[in-house]
């Protein structure tokens, strides 16, 4: 990309479910120990949403926080792009139902698919409508419940999820960097390694599908773990690199939240230390599209986030998707 987005982040809000699931709890139910999760994970609770709670309940919690915290009017809003893998239903649309609870009568709006990697995109996106000009408050949300799609009698993969979601607004930069620069791509060859087979028009919904399993995230760990590894890491390096920088430039990165052996390896082939890598798998798990908004969340009340700050946005999903995001703090 030769040019940079006028765009940048104006106010950051997440939402999660109260009711917290702990390792112990998972003691209970499976073959497990707080100790062999927390080794292999870094997890050691998570929030989970309630029977009748779904993904559109958590973005519009998130959403409604960014415009209190913004103090943004709900008809100033020209833009919702949700992104998520487990939208209420095939349509309408999540964004839709977001909308219309938020009272954004003059938005429109549409969901993106691109798992872990969503709100990277999804940030991505709402930027191009905001450097065109022809929008000035986009609104940006991850939101996933991941506990209706979890198998939970599947210890590899069910103590690594939560649920969650992040809002982010976004306005014109102005005189102040904001997003910088973006490299998104993914890898179609990696799909079966982590995906849901069933409910979709390959494999509609029917009692055999449901009999064998196919509504549930089904994941190979290994190949995800060794893929995400690398391509956290490259696409860091790809786009420090292209903007001229270094990694002793950057203040702060925000990586997707999927297990804290990736996020270290990444950190590691980066050469960055603890206190330039946000963290909080221990407190949500994977909460899939909701990680890095989360993290920029809990970032900024920590203090870990200022004005001029080099920040670096990065995830690995399912697909394989990749994205990542360079910018200016300018809050």
């Amino acid at each position: 990309m030769s040019h940079r987005i006028p765009a940048k982040i104006t106010g950051v809000a997440a939402y999660v479910p109260p009711k917290v699931m702990t390792n112990q709890d998972f003691e209970k139910i499976l073959d497990t120990n707080d100790q062999w999760i927390r080794e292999r994970t870094g997890i050691r609770e998570r929030h989970i949403a309630e029977k009748g709670v779904a993904s559109s309940h958590l973005a519009v919690e998130a959403g409604k926080l960014l415009l209190e915290q913004t103090k943004t009017d709900p008809n100033e809003i020209d833009l919702i792009v949700i992104a998520s893998v487990t939208p209420d239903m095939f349509f309408p649309a999540t964004a839709c139902l977001v909308q219309d609870r938020l009272g954004a009568k003059k938005a429109w709006g549409f969901d993106l698919s691109a798992a872990c990697s969503g709100f990277a995109y999804a940030l991505t996106v709402g930027a191009q409508f905001v450097g065109a000009g022809t929008h000035r408050k986009v609104m940006v949300i991850g939101s996933d419940k991941m506990s209706a799609i979890l198998d939970y009698a599947d210890r590899a993969t069910c103590v690594l999820f939560g649920d969650g979601a992040g809002a982010v607004l976004l306005e014109a930069a102005g005189d102040s960097d904001g997003i910088l620069d973006f490299h998104h791509d993914v890898d179609g060859s990696g799909g079966m390694c982590l995906y849901m087979p069933g409910g979709g028009s390959l494999n509609p919904s029917t009692h055999e599908t449901v009999d064998k399993n196919m509504h549930v995230v089904h994941q190979d760990g290994p190949q995800v773990f060794k893929y995400a590894v690398r391509r956290m890491a490259e696409v860091a390096c790809h786009l420090l690199e292209r903007n001229g920088f270094s990694s002793r430039d950057l203040k702060l990165v925000v990586p997707h939240q999927a297990n804290l052996r990736i996020i270290r390896a990444m950190q590691e082939r980066l050469g960055v230390d603890d206190s330039k890598v946000m963290v909080n798998i221990d407190r949500y798990g994977n909460t899939t599209a909701g990680t890095i908004p989360l993290g920029l969340r809990d970032a900024l009340e920590q203090g870990r986030l200022r004005n001029g700050d080099l920040i670096l946005l990065v995830a690995v999903g399912a697909g394989y998707t990749t994205g990542g995001v360079l910018m200016r703090w300018a809050y």
